[in-house]
């Protein structure tokens, strides 16, 4: 028999998988069964329903994105190279996640949308504000523009491209949208030499992808 953990994960992981995919609405605790071939008795020993599967997976990848962001901040050159390592783990994560994702979130999962806007409005936060004010001490940011009011629009601007009606008048996917979005973002507050370091990181991006 399995530890009670490993089914538990394996659980968990292939809920991720499908929520991702295909968002949390359209994804039943059947589909997870069928997909585990495990009946869905079995997955109710180990998660009371699907909201409680649904705040654990969303727990799990807060708690990664917290991790990937700190060592992008200690892997950077400078604050710019931050947001360039950053896009890299957007391109990653937002290819492989259903835009309903975060609407379904809000409408059906309440707790796990709760711990997401806390996520978003304190350690994203923070993360962007921590940024700014060391783009500012390198030189690459100018320094006349408020830094509150920036932070605020950047972390607000991040969930732009969920939103169901944007997201089909643009018919972008996310990580295309969120790329823009960031970029749109460093030039609106960059020095005339963070200027060229964009340009710099963008023509190496373009080289590494060919």
């Amino acid at each position: 028999m399995e530890p009670i953990n490993t089914v538990a994960e394996r659980i968990k992981q292939k809920a991720h998988d499908l929520f991702m995919q295909f968002g949390l609405r359209s994804v039943s605790m059947d589909d997870i069964a069928t997909a585990l071939g495990v009946s869905k008795k079995t997955i109710y020993q180990y998660y009371a329903d699907k909201d409680a599967l649904a705040n654990e997976v969303i727990a799990d990848l807060l708690n990664g994105n917290m991790c990937r962001c700190e060592a992008d901040v200690k892997a950077s050159k400078n604050a710019i190279h931050e947001l360039f390592l950053a896009m890299e783990f957007m391109t990653e994560m937002f290819s492989k996640m259903n835009p309903s994702l975060l609407f379904d979130l809000q409408k059906y999962h309440p707790e796990a949308f709760s711990n997401f806007l806390k996520f978003k409005n304190d350690y994203i936060y923070n993360m962007v504000m921590a940024n700014i004010k060391r783009g500012i001490a390198e030189g690459l940011y100018r320094d006349d523009f408020n830094a509150e009011v920036i932070t605020r629009f950047r972390v607000s601007s991040m969930m732009i491209s969920f939103n169901p009606e944007f997201h089909n008048s643009v018919k972008l996917d996310v990580s295309t949208i969120e790329e823009e979005l960031l970029l749109y973002f460093l030039y609106g507050m960059v020095s005339p030499k963070g200027y060229k370091l964009i340009n710099k990181y963008k023509e190496e991006r373009k080289n590494n992808d060919k």
